[in-house]
C-alpha cells in the first residue's frame, strides 16, 4: 500500500524552502524597481507579472502554466 502524504505534511516540509524561494523573487523584483530607468514594459517583466497572476490562483497546474508562459510558441518548420 503506497504511503499517502496529507497537504498539511507537504506544507510543514516545503513552507520554509517556499518562504525563501518568494523572498528571493521579491526582493530581486525590488532591486529591479529601485534600478535607473523603467523596465515595466520589456517582455520579461511582462511573463513575470503573468507568472505572479497564476502562483495567485487555486487549481493546480501552476508549474505547466508558468513553464508555457516562460516557452518559446512552437515553430512548425523548427528543424530547417
Amino acid at each position: 500500500m503506497p504511503h499517502t502524504v496529507t497537504a498539511a505534511q507537504v506544507l510543514d516540509r516545503e513552507f520554509l524552502t517556499i518562504r525563501c524561494k518568494l523572498l528571493e523573487v521579491a526582493a530581486a523584483l525590488d532591486r529591479i524597481e529601485r534600478g535607473q530607468g523603467s523596465a515595466a514594459s520589456d517582455p520579461r517583466m511582462e511573463k513575470i507579472r503573468a507568472t505572479l497572476a497564476v502562483l495567485g490562483k487555486d487549481g493546480g497546474q501552476r508549474a505547466e502554466q508558468l513553464q508555457l508562459i516562460f516557452s518559446l510558441p512552437y515553430e512548425p518548420a523548427w528543424r530547417a
